[in-house]
């Protein structure tokens, strides 16, 4: 699985992920201090000691997690900021795009509308898609299947993503619904961009209200997150993108991995229940390594975990945007920045191996050294496929009928990046404009 995202990342787009519920034996005893969520920008923080850590092994650690392609880092434990990253001061108010953390953060929304009793995780989409768009077979489809990238919609990792990164999509939910359907939804595992596009649009027609306003409302506004922080971008019709271009400032970014290492709990508010958290973070039939828009770690799965508990679980975007959550320790470990493909493939496994090697209590396996996967060859159709960039130019099978680069679905098209707020580029948001999302 890590591999994968390794791959992912060195042609376009990422691997996904997030949470977990279960007690582990030997989570960090009461005396240990306990600390409170802040919807401020200043968290409490604690010595190492003071949670159980050593602070010359956890000093250890952040010297192999403050690579130069790092721009932020955090290390939590019992909600207590223990250890931080060189430029963090300088870095962690600026919006940064996610990349495919994205898709973790579109399966709390999910999770919210599903608490609401508007959205059910085992209706065909077609209970909320409106009459007439898309065929019987993609209206089939189930919620469940688009949370846990089992659509069997054929996927294109890059030629998805693509179009994306340059915002020529006509509208991502008509390109979804265009693709073949390769495999009976629910059976094979296939880490799809469109499918969770897809995933957006039903939750929006679900709540009726636009989806970013809900995210806003539900999720971002109980834990102190402006709307004026993030830049959350869209097609060319205005859908909200789901498989990506969340561009959030890092400082916010570790408050959603402390909201779901406290099973969805925002100091008095529960803003996700820890039942959907549970489901979420349950392996799916088609993939153990995975649940709903996230990583878990599921039989065999450990690799991407390396000496964590079983309830570890992972939101994980390209070039490394990734929070590692373990709700019975308490941990979080964050970080944001700029990976070059094939660049230190081992530094998820060097730093999450020095932060175990931290621990006191309790004391955790060694998992040993970094052990390479094979690669998978970027020939794979899984990755690239020129059917969906076509279909996104309106050529080809799998372009949805009457969508191109001018219209789709009758309607006229924004222009490319018409959406892009000032100082915001793909990677994010620098500048001094007022209109500039970020942390002031």
């Amino acid at each position: 699985m890590r591999r994968l995202g390794i791959l992912v990342s060195s042609v376009c787009l990422a691997a996904a992920a997030l949470w977990g519920v279960p007690a582990v034996a030997g989570a960090a005893p009461a005396e240990f201090k306990q600390c409170a969520v802040r919807d401020g920008r200043t968290p409490e923080t604690a010595k190492p000691e003071e949670v159980g850590l050593d602070s010359a092994a956890l000093a250890a650690a952040m010297r192999i997690a403050n690579d130069p392609s790092r721009r932020t880092v955090h290390v939590f434990r019992n909600n207590c900021l223990i250890a931080t990253g060189a430029r963090n001061a300088e870095t962690g108010g600026q919006a940064w795009n996610m990349w495919s953390s994205t898709k973790s953060v579109v399966s709390l929304v999910a999770g919210i509308a599903v608490d609401e009793q508007r959205l059910r995780i085992d209706d065909p989409i077609g209970t909320y898609l409106p009459p007439g768009l898309g065929d019987a077979a993609h209206r089939a489809i189930k919620v469940r299947h688009l949370l846990d990238e089992s659509s069997g919609m054929r996927v294109a990792v890059a030629s998805e993503g693509i179009t994306g990164l340059a915002q020529f999509d006509p509208n991502v939910v008509a390109q979804a619904l265009a693709l073949p359907i390769d495999n009976p939804p629910g059976t094979v595992w296939q880490y799809s961009q469109r499918a969770v596009d897809l995933l957006v649009y039903v939750v929006q027609q679900a709540v009726g209200e636009d989806f970013q306003a809900y995210a806003q409302r539900k999720l971002f506004a109980p834990m102190g997150i402006p709307a004026t922080d993030y830049h959350w971008a869209r097609d060319r019709s205005g859908n909200t993108y789901g498989y990506a271009h969340l561009v959030l400032p890092p400082d916010d970014f570790v408050k959603l991995g402390l909201l779901i290492g406290n099973q969805g709990r925002w100091n008095e508010t529960q803003v996700v229940s820890a039942e959907y958290l549970r489901q979420a973070s349950e392996p799916s039939p088609a993939k153990p390594c995975f649940g709903f828009l996230v990583v878990v770690n599921g039989p065999g799965c450990a690799i991407s975990f390396p000496g964590l508990p079983t309830d570890a679980v992972e939101m994980a975007g390209m070039m490394r945007q990734d929070n590692f959550i373990v709700p019975s320790l308490g941990l979080l470990v964050s970080w944001t920045g700029v990976t070059v493909p094939g660049d230190s493939v081992s530094f998820p496994h060097d730093v999450l191996r020095a932060v175990v090697a931290a621990f006191r209590a309790p004391l955790l396996p060694d998992p040993g050294p970094y052990v390479p996967l094979p690669d998978v060859s970027v020939t794979d159709p899984m990755i690239s496929n020129p059917d969906a960039l076509l279909g996104a130019l309106g050529f080809g099978p799998a372009a949805y009928p009457g969508c191109n680069l001018a219209t789709c679905l009758g309607k006229p098209l924004a222009a490319p990046f018409g959406d892009w707020p000032p100082g915001c580029y793909l990677l994010g948001c620098i500048g001094r404009d007022p209109a500039t999302p970020g942390i002031r």
